[in-house]
């Protein structure tokens, strides 16, 4: 990822997402009341393989452990980062 990347929190549209080479990639999620299941997330394919998804996620799952919020990762890339970080595994609601 060679551009710094500012991620922020979209919640009317339910989402947290970053421009990045005038292009948008987005972590979407649903919200029952304290938590957030994250269901997809999106990188333009030419943006693919640089770090961004993980650069967003990652900033994502930290703004969600400052709202003392929870998650549900439905999303297979929000899993697979959680799986490969257990630093935020005390995010995800019991179910």
């Amino acid at each position: 990822m060679e551009a710094t990347v500012i991620v922020r929190h979209n919640p009317s549209a339910s989402r947290y997402e970053a421009d990045v080479e005038s292009r948008q990639i987005v972590a979407e999620y649903t919200r029952t009341g304290d938590v957030l299941t994250f269901t997809h997330t999106f990188v333009p394919p030419e943006l693919r393989g640089r770090g961004f998804a993980r650069h967003l996620v990652r900033c994502a799952l930290e703004d969600v452990r400052l709202q003392q919020q929870r998650i549900v990762p439905e999303c297979p890339y929000v899993a697979a980062f959680i799986r490969r970080n257990p630093e935020f595994q005390p995010l995800v609601a019991a179910p």
